[in-house]
Order: structure tokens, then sequence, then C-alpha cells
């Protein structure tokens, strides 16, 4: 992996709670890491489903290894926030394939 290939940032987010105004607890998200990045693959999905016609669009991240990255986590990239949904390990801790999906779609 060549560090000039890395020409995308991200935010790594992870799901915190807090206090609103009122006391009440609520889920934030909040970002621990920002790092540079390869897009590997940008594509979009058109289906039929229960919710009727969805677009997904589904991305593909080539980083660096980051242990504390989990499927729980979310990635924020152009301003859109994405799902983790698989990490494929690369080498013996050299990099990482993440791919995401977008939230909201």
């Amino acid at each position: 992996m060549r560090a000039g290939n890395l020409d995308r940032i991200i935010e790594i987010q992870r799901r915190t709670t807090g206090l609103d105004l009122y006391g009440s607890v609520i889920d934030t998200w909040t970002t621990f890491a920002t790092m540079r990045a390869q897009l590997l693959k940008n594509s979009t999905d058109d289906r039929e489903g229960a919710r009727g016609h969805t677009t997904d669009a589904l991305l593909t991240f080539r980083m660096y290894y980051f242990a504390a990255l989990s499927l729980n986590d979310r990635l924020l990239y152009e301003g859109q926030s994405y799902n983790v949904t698989g990490i494929t390990e690369i080498g013996r801790r050299v990099g990482m394939d993440v791919t995401c999906e977008r939230v909201g779609s």
C-alpha cells in the first residue's frame, strides 16, 4: 500500500450517549479518529424490497490497519455518514479494506 494512493480523508465515528437539555438520554456520534484512505469502489444498488424501491450507495475504502475499528462504528466521508458493513484485513495488520453503506438510503 502506497501512501500516495491514500488521497481521501475519512472520519471514524463511534456511538456515545449524552443528555439533552431536558436530562433525557440520547445517542450521539462522536469522531474518535481521522484517517487517510483510498476509495477502491463506489457503487449503487437499485432494488425492490419491503420498503419499496431503494437505492443503496456502497463504498469500499483501503486504509492502514486500525485495530479499534468495529462493525458498530460508522464513517463520515464528504459530509455523508456510512455504516461499516465489512472489514477485511490485508496482510498481517498492514492495512484493511472497509466496506460501508450510506446511512438513510
